[in-house]
C-alpha cells in the first residue's frame, strides 16, 4: 500500500464522522475527482460508501459549479414521508375528539392514558373518512402526550350500565366549562395507607459490605404508631398535586380538611377570583356520594370560604346503583 493510499484512508476515516449526509457525499466526490480515473472505485472501497452515492456527489459538484448556487439541504426538497396531518387535514383533531372524553388521569402522575385501543381508534377514524393504521394512531397519540400503560383491572363480572359512557362525557364537559370560567377543577382520592415503623421496603441502595439497614422481620402493624393515610388533591388543568398525610383514618372530615388545606395554601393563591370549585371523586370511601358527613362538612367549607362547591361522582363499575350525582354546596 502506497503512502498516498495511507494518506487518503487517514483523511477519509478522520473526516467522515464529522460530516452530515450531504457533506460526506460531496467530500468523497471531491476526493474521487482529485484522484481522476478510478477514483470513485478507490474512494468507495476505503470509505464503504457505494459508487452510486459518490456519483451523486460528483453530479452535485458539477451543478454547484454550473449554477454557482450554494445547496444547504441534505435531501431533495419535498423528500421523505409526508406528515399525516398534511396528507389528511384534520385527522389529529378527529383523533383527539375520539379520545378526549375517554381520557382518565392519575392524581399521582402527570401521564394520561386512554381506555380505547389503537385498533379501535383506527377503526373509528376509518368511519369518519380517515385512513390511519393502528401504528399511525399510536404515533399520533404519543405526539399528543398519551403513553402506553400497564394492565388495568378493567374486566367486571357484572355488565356495565348502558349510560356509563355518557356519564363520563358529561363530567368531562362540566370540567371544561368550569375551566373556561377560571374555576379550579380538582380530582380527589385517598391513596394507599402505609404502616409506620421500621419495615422493609422494596429496592436497594449502596452501603458498605455488611452495613446494610436492619428492619423488622415481620410486617405486622405497630399499634402505638398506627398508619399514614395520604389523601391527594389533584388540580387537573394546572397538573399540580397536593397530598395531606394523616395518622388516624380515612374519614370524610379528613377529606374535607385536606381540601381546606389545599385552598389555604394553593387554591386561594392560584385562583384568587374564583367563586366556584368543581370536585370529581369516585363513589366510595370517605368521599362517597352516600356519606352524609362528607356532604355536611363540604357545606361548612363552602360557607367558610364563601364559594360554591360542585361535586361530580364517577359512576361505579357495577350496573346496580349507577347514578350521576351532582351535589352543589352553596354558601
Amino acid at each position: 500500500m502506497t503512502d498516498d493510499e495511507d494518506m487518503l484512508r487517514l483523511r477519509i476515516t478522520t473526516m467522515l464522522p464529522e460530516l452530515n449526509e450531504r457533506q460526506r457525499r460531496l467530500y468523497l466526490a471531491a476526493e474521487a475527482k482529485a484522484i481522476g480515473y478510478g477514483g470513485v472505485t478507490r474512494v468507495s472501497i476505503i470509505s464503504g460508501i457505494s459508487r452510486v452515492t459518490i456519483g451523486r456527489g460528483l453530479n452535485e459538484l458539477e451543478e454547484n459549479t454550473a449554477n454557482n448556487n450554494e445547496i444547504v439541504r441534505c435531501r431533495r426538497r419535498g423528500g421523505g414521508r409526508k406528515p399525516a396531518e398534511l396528507k389528511q387535514p384534520g385527522i389529529k383533531k378527529a383523533l383527539q375528539n375520539l379520545v378526549e372524553a375517554h381520557t382518565k388521569g392519575d392524581p399521582t402522575a402527570p401521564l394520561i392514558w386512554t381506555s380505547k385501543s389503537v385498533r379501535n381508534l383506527s377503526a373509528a377514524l376509518g368511519g369518519k373518512g380517515y385512513a390511519a393504521s393502528h401504528v399511525l394512531v399510536s404515533t399520533m397519540l404519543k405526539e399528543m402526550g398519551y403513553t402506553l400503560q400497564a394492565d388495568r383491572k378493567d374486566i367486571t363480572t357484572n355488565a356495565r350500565h348502558p349510560d356509563r359512557n355518557a356519564q363520563f362525557e358529561y363530567i368531562n364537559e362540566q370540567a371544561k366549562l368550569f375551566f373556561q370560567k377560571g374555576a379550579p377543577v380538582l380530582s380527589i382520592d385517598a391513596k394507599k395507607k402505609e404502616k409506620i415503623g421500621n419495615f422493609a421496603n422494596k429496592g436497594r441502595e449502596y452501603y458498605k459490605k455488611g452495613e446494610g439497614p436492619k428492619v423488622l422481620d415481620h410486617d405486622f402493624p405497630i399499634k402505638e404508631l398506627g398508619s399514614a393515610v395520604p389523601y391527594g388533591v389533584y388540580d387537573i388543568f394546572r397538573n399540580h398535586g397536593f397530598v395531606s398525610v394523616g395518622i388516624s383514618a380515612d374519614t370524610a372530615e379528613f377529606a374535607v380538611q385536606t381540601i381546606r388545606k389545599w385552598w389555604q395554601l394553593v387554591g386561594s393563591v392560584s385562583y384568587p377570583k374564583a367563586r366556584e370549585l368543581l370536585i370529581t371523586a369516585d363513589s366510595g370511601g370517605s368521599n362517597g356520594y352516600r356519606i352524609r358527613l362528607w356532604k355536611a362538612r363540604l357545606q361548612i367549607l363552602a360557607d367558610e370560604l364563601g364559594i360554591e362547591i360542585t361535586v361530580l361522582h364517577f359512576p361505579p363499575e357495577q350496573a346496580s346503583g349507577i347514578r350521576l350525582n351532582t351535589g352543589c354546596f352553596r354558601s
